[in-house]
């Protein structure tokens, strides 16, 4: 024996939010549309009174495209004249998903609304019994005869054959029309026309009551072209903002900026001559041969070099002379093709870029662009909240309980959803500490004790591999006190020596040093080979693709990480800078220079 309990279950669902109100509503329509018309218990009654009552809550629009959306069809005749009776929307997406047969339509239709009669007479899979019945009832879809136009007085006035007939429109017809007398019945074809000729002089005798004055329109064209004058003479006398400001202002008379390419994808011939480019700027660097404009970018060997060498480029510097949109300094990520077929070269096949450098040329950020991009990671973090709070919910099974593929694909997602709100936190830290708009907390600690813990506690990661950090004992300070709180010192310090680490190679082992030096405490590291070989402002940009590393404490990669670090550093007063492989980090110091040395532990391999 099966029990069929589906709808006590949802009626005990709660429909406390928006979106839960419209799941219940979807639902209610699918269980109750499939029940027959006859079945009567308190279970329908109660499902019936929750769909009006959530009629009230959920939007017209919203409840059509529900109804409209792929259910099962509705074959209860009892929820179909409920829903006949809401808004025409609601009413017509009903009345077409409605499957009914002859006998219930026949039955329903006298209770119908006059208007929902009037949708249903557009179906074409209704058969005569009841096109008959919609027919007699006065619901029909006929072509009016053209109304002879009435001319000279007769026009602006109301004849009274007009409001003779007006006593004999009949409600449905006045309900239609949104008439307001109370007519007594019947309903016929020739009253419809009646009061469609009464409504139709009625606007006519309004309009000519109430002519429009070609004098008063000709001052208002006036006035607007007078305030446009006024503008560009106020806008000349002014001058024109300087470019990257927030003043809002209308680009009238101004030549469109040019817009530079960011990236281009090509795809070359064998002598590395762009024959297939993708983009806006295609034409502009269709052609262009990359052998004749590479500049040194793979290790030692030139660009024409390695297309002869049939070599994959990476990052490989191009400069190029041409269109504004194109010109300047490039990077070329490319991968050489060859034919399936024969393995014959035909060419390369990569992107060009922007150099990372060329951003530096641009104005810094206003405060406003700042908010701009505050706002955005607020819009960013709510339905990454949204999709943690409901992957926990499954996955802790708060609302019963779930399969275990479930549970665990929901562990996944809410992880990658915290990994990712993390990297909006990062990327809104960074915007307000470049800004100025956050500073660090001021205190004091001991920066090489807070280097000695950090360099324990990476040696989970540095020993396996053979890799990490050796202290130089007589370049070394026993302590360094900084003018910065000690939990602000321990993520920047965290920050920059995990991105190092996890950018070292196996068996690759980096100098560190730290002293006093002119009133501020220095910490000197060695960049990996990783990193050296990057260009000097390339170590803190953000190349394309690049993702964080398994230490990495971001998700942008190492050079955000950098750019985060060295944006701390600053705010406390000090500064992260590159010094040929090595990489500089100074604090505001609390002791003079001066202070001696002393051995210190080699604290990794």
């Amino acid at each position: 024996m099966h029990f069929d309990d589906r709808l006590e279950t949802v009626l005990r669902l709660p429909d406390s939010g928006d979106g839960l109100a419209r799941i219940q509503y979807r639902q209610l329509i699918d269980i109750l549309g499939r029940l027959p018309g006859d079945v009567h218990s308190e279970a329908v009654d109660a499902g019936l009174a929750r769909i009006e009552a959530l009629s009230a809550r959920i939007p017209v629009a919203d409840r059509a495209r529900l109804l409209r959306q792929p259910l099962q069809p509705l074959t209860n005749p009892r929820l179909l004249c409920l829903l006949a009776q809401a808004e025409p929307d609601v009413a017509s997406a009903a009345i077409g998903a409605a499957r009914l047969g002859d006998a219930e339509w026949l039955a329903l239709i006298p209770e119908l609304p006059v208007r929902a009669r009037g949708i249903l007479r557009h179906r074409r899979d209704l058969s005569a019994p009841v096109e008959t019945l919609l027919e007699r009832l006065g619901i029909r879809d006929r072509a009016l005869p053209p109304i002879a136009e009435p001319c000279g007085e007769a026009a602006t006035g109301s004849g009274p054959a007009i409001s003779a007939d007006q006593e004999y429109i009949s409600g449905d017809v006045l309900e239609l029309l949104d008439f307001v007398d109370d007519p007594p019945p019947p309903t016929s074809l020739s009253e419809w026309a009646q009061a469609r000729a009464a409504k139709e002089h009625a606007a006519l005798a309004a309009a000519s009551a109430a002519p429009v004055s070609a004098s008063s329109a000709d001052a208002g064209i006036g006035a607007i072209v007078r305030r446009i004058e006024e503008f560009r003479k106020a806008r000349e006398a002014k001058g024109v903002p300087e470019p990257g400001t927030d003043a809002p202002r209308l680009p009238l008379g101004d030549t469109a900026p040019v817009r530079l390419a960011v990236a281009v994808d090509f795809a070359t011939d064998p002598e590395g001559r762009i024959t297939w480019a993708d983009g806006p700027c295609a034409p502009a660097v269709f052609g262009l041969n990359l052998t004749v404009t590479g500049e040194e970018g793979i290790g030692d060997h030139a660009l024409g070099t390695a297309i002869r060498h049939r070599l994959p480029l990476r990052a490989a510097r191009l400069r190029v002379f041409g269109a504004p949109a194109v010109s300047g300094e490039w990077q070329v990520d490319a991968v050489p093709q060859f034919d399936p077929m024969g393995g014959r070269f035909i060419g390369y096949c990569g992107r060009m870029r922007r150099s990372t450098a060329a951003p530096l040329d641009l104005p810094a950020s206003t405060s406003g662009e700042a908010d701009r991009m505050r706002e955005i990671l607020h819009e960013l973090r709510t339905p990454a909240n949204a999709i943690q709070v409901a992957a926990e919910i499954i996955q802790q099974q708060l609302y019963g309980p779930a399969p275990h593929e479930y549970r665990a694909l929901a562990a996944a997602i809410a992880g990658d959803c915290a990994h990712i709100l993390a990297g909006f936190e990062e990327l809104d830290r960074l915007v307000k500490l470049e800004t100025g708009a956050l500073t660090l907390d001021a205190g004091e600690c001991d920066l090489a004790q807070v280097l000695a813990q950090t360099i324990t506690r990476l040696r989970a990661w540095t020993d396996p591999r053979r890799s990490g950090f050796a202290v130089d004992p007589a370049t070394t300070s026993p302590a360094l006190p900084v003018r910065v709180d000690r939990a602000e010192t321990e993520h920047l310090v965290w920050r920059l020596f995990a991105a190092l680490a996890g950018a070292t190679a196996p068996d690759e082992v980096l100098s560190l040093s730290w002293t006093h030096e002119g009133g501020r405490a220095m910490v000197h590291v060695t960049l990996p080979s990783a990193l050296a070989s990057r260009e000097r402002d390339d170590l803190f940009g953000t190349p394309p693709g690049e993702r964080g590393q398994a230490l990495s404490a971001g998700m942008f990669g190492i050079g955000f990480t950098l750019r985060l670090a060295a944006a701390e550093a600053a705010a406390a007063g000090g500064g992260l800078r590159r010094e040929h492989n090595t990489l500089c980090l100074w604090l505001p110091d609390l002791t003079p220079a001066g202070t001696g040395n002393s051995t210190v532990e080699n604290y990794s391999r």
